[in-house]
This record gives C-alpha cells, structure tokens and sequence, in this order.
C-alpha cells in the first residue's frame, strides 16, 4: 500500500465530492464547485467582518451588515449568525478569531454600556495583538455624534456613518478592500 500525504488525501477527498456533483468548502480558503464546462470552478472566500453592537442600534447596524454583504464581505451579526442551541459566548469568540476586520459601532446606546459590547471589544483588541501594527483589524464606526473611548481614539481613526450614510460607507469599504486586496 503506497502511503499518502495529508495533502494528497485532502485532495482525493475534493475530486471525489465534485465528481459526485458536491460543491466542497475549505475553510479560510473558498468553495470549490462542480462546473459541467470547466470540471470546476473556485471562488474564494469573502473577507470576514464581524459586527459589534448593541441591541438598541440592530436596526443601523442590520443597515450596516447588508451594505457589507452587497460590498461582496461576509459580515456577521450574532442574531443572523447564531444557531438556536449554540454555545452562544465561543460562537462569538470565534467568529472575532477567525474575522479579517472586527468592526465595533459606537453610539450614544453603547459608549457607556456595560456587559457584551465592551467585553466584544476588549476580545477583539487582545485578538489584534498578534496582527501586524500595520494591519487593519479593529475599526471603530460611530453611528451618531457620541464620543469615542479615549483608549481606541489614542491609536485608531474611526469613520461616521452620519450624517453622510453613503459617505462613510464608502469610506469604510474602501479602507477594508485596501487591507483584503
């Protein structure tokens, strides 16, 4: 029996299921699919961004999270994102580990809030600490006129979302392909 490197058996495993007309996703990486002309077609993933909020801005951010999916980025938001039953405290966790940009949305709901949002945030710093200094992870968006933590002011720039909604999405999905590109 020839012996196989990990490499090879995950590639077997890939011809099989598209050969079996199964689409096969590599996480990190992107989707292979059957395709009847080509034999297969690749697209890779799209960026990961998480979304930290508080309940009371969901309507804003749900706007938020659709103008990132229609930017072709794969945003997530806990109440699109996780399952009934889920360990819902790793889920998060995860998500923020595995994100290629954590977005944190700063209103007059959550500056002063404790409990979720903040801890979110703390996470998603301690996370940004193995990125290179350069690198963009953590972007703070103000959703209205509220002030932003002096700690993230000191070393990151923010966007508005107000009073130009158009404008500051802009600007935010510009500086995002930058990084991803």
């Amino acid at each position: 029996m020839v012996e196989t490197t990990p490499a090879e058996r995950l590639a077997q495993i890939v011809v099989d299921s598209l050969g079996q007309g199964r689409a096969v996703e590599i996480d990190g990486l992107g989707v292979f699919y059957p395709d009847r002309l080509r034999g297969v077609r690749f697209e890779s993933r799209a960026p990961q961004v998480f979304l930290a909020y508080v309940r009371e801005d969901l309507p804003t951010v749900g706007r938020l999270y659709e103008a990132l999916a229609i930017a072709a980025f794969s945003p997530w938001m806990d109440v699109r994102k996780l399952l009934p039953g889920q360990n819902w405290p790793r889920a998060i966790e995860s998500a923020i580990e595995s994100s290629d940009f954590f977005i944190a949305c700063f209103s007059h709901n959550s500056v002063n809030r404790w409990g979720g949002f903040q801890a979110e945030i703390r996470y998603a710093l301690d996370c940004a600490r193995r990125i290179p200094l350069d690198e963009i992870f953590v972007v703070p968006v103000r959703l209205d006129a509220c002030r932003v933590p002096r700690s993230i002011q000191r070393e990151l720039q923010y966007v508005d979302l107000f009073p130009d909604w158009d404008r500051g999405i802009d600007r935010l999905i510009r500086a995002m392909r930058r990084r991803a590109a």
